[in-house]
């Protein structure tokens, strides 16, 4: 099965949510609003993304 990317990019602050959140942002490499990165499409990144969904804006990457 071919893996594919997420751009993520942080859209929510994480003033005020619980320390977990935070610690999943920084685990995904975002710590300050409107960053981006490219991640790996893995079980592992979704539960992530999904734990913090409502501070993010996610797309799938198309390979090329």
């Amino acid at each position: 099965m071919a893996e594919g990317k997420l751009k993520v990019t942080q859209t929510g602050s994480p003033i005020g949510r619980h320390h977990d959140q935070r610690e999943t942002l920084i685990a995904l490499g975002l710590n300050k609003l409107h960053r981006t990165r490219i991640i790996d499409d893995t079980p592992a990144n979704r539960g992530r993304v999904e734990k913090v969904r409502h501070l993010l804006k996610v797309e799938p990457v198309q390979a090329s």
